[in-house]
């Protein structure tokens, strides 16, 4: 969708704004005190000047109605990271942050519009630009894993996974050779990896148009390999382990995808990364009531995962990314 983009931090002719954000520089923010930043989620100030660029200019400021927002964006999207970094329902939302209400207005307007998907894409993109790369990837990993659910999870979005045993969800992912998330879908556990991924890969290439090659392990072959290359002219290279291979082995390509798995089930490598099974385990809607639709919970997770890899990725592009050898 087409949105505008605030580059530039303006320059304000009366006394200068506590911070540089547009609800404060032309809404109505300056009305609410300001916080004092003392969470490890709170954004520093060189992971703000890397995502007030990407931030989307309200309707207000575009003329198109609306009143002049009056919390400060970067207060939200503190607030937005303490949540998903502890794992908290809205309604324990602390004190110092705006009104949790306020604040998941904001998230839900983001979600609806798929704002949350495009900030991720663009602090992907600059990420990729710094290790030399194309904003755009060209190839990618998928994978799936079955994660327990709660006893709060609704049995009609549950499985079991016979295979791995394990009863609850299962994420499909597909990366890019650096291990950040290009699509995201989640199943109840029973779905087989094949089926999953004939929806997932259709996004993919509906979304990365460059994407013409794709890793996978030896759950997707048979006919999908077939089904890729005549439907969507993708090809899709299994790699296998040999029979001589005992023990854990490094498989070329595939362990890339193993690092974001294990980064969202362990929260391993960084303290910023993502806690999306946390996630899994909390599709709530605010008050903590479960979401009953299977796509409802896909969605909702989907954001929050993109939410939480966009809390990684603004670290990553004021940080020098570890360049991962592919």
């Amino acid at each position: 969708m087409s949105l505008l983009y605030a580059s530039e931090p303006v320059q304000f002719n009366s006394a200068a704004p506590s911070c540089d954000c547009l609800a404060h520089v032309y809404g109505n923010a300056a009305d609410h005190p300001d916080r004092e930043r003392r969470y490890p989620s709170d954004m520093t100030d060189a992971e703000w000047a890397a995502i007030r660029p990407l931030l989307p200019v309200p309707a207000w400021l575009q003329g198109r109605g609306g009143q002049p927002e009056g919390y400060c964006h970067r207060q939200m999207l503190d607030a937005i990271r303490y949540l998903d970094a502890g794992g908290i329902s809205w309604r324990a939302m602390p004190v110092d942050f705006p009104d949790w209400g306020r604040v998941y207005a904001l998230f839900r307007r983001w979600r609806e519009h798929g704002l949350i998907a495009e900030f991720h894409d663009r602090l992907r993109g600059r990420v990729r630009e710094r290790e030399s790369r194309e904003a755009e990837p060209t190839a990618g990993i998928i994978d799936a894993q079955s994660v327990k659910a709660a006893a709060s999870v609704p049995s009609v979005s549950r499985g079991w996974d016979g295979g791995k045993k394990v009863g609850g969800r299962k994420r499909h992912i597909v990366t890019d050779c650096f291990g950040l998330l290009l699509v995201v879908a989640v199943t109840a556990a029973n779905v087989g990896d094949r089926d999953a991924a004939v929806g997932l890969l259709q996004r993919l290439r509906r979304l990365h148009r460059d994407i013409c090659l794709v890793w996978a392990d030896g759950g997707y072959t048979g006919d999908l390999v077939d089904w890729c290359r005549q439907k969507l002219a993708l090809t899709l290279e299994v790699v296998k382990r040999t029979d001589d291979m005992e023990g854990f082995v490094v498989l070329p390509r595939r362990w890339v995808v193993e690092i974001c798995q294990a980064q969202c089930t362990h929260g391993v490598c960084c303290r910023a990364v993502s806690a999306v099974s946390v996630q899994m385990r909390r599709l709530y809607q605010p008050g903590g009531r479960v979401r009953h639709s299977r796509s409802s919970a896909s969605s909702r997770w989907s954001a929050w995962a993109m939410s939480r890899w966009g809390q990684q990725l603004s670290r990553r592009v004021v940080i020098q990314p570890r360049l991962i050898q592919a």
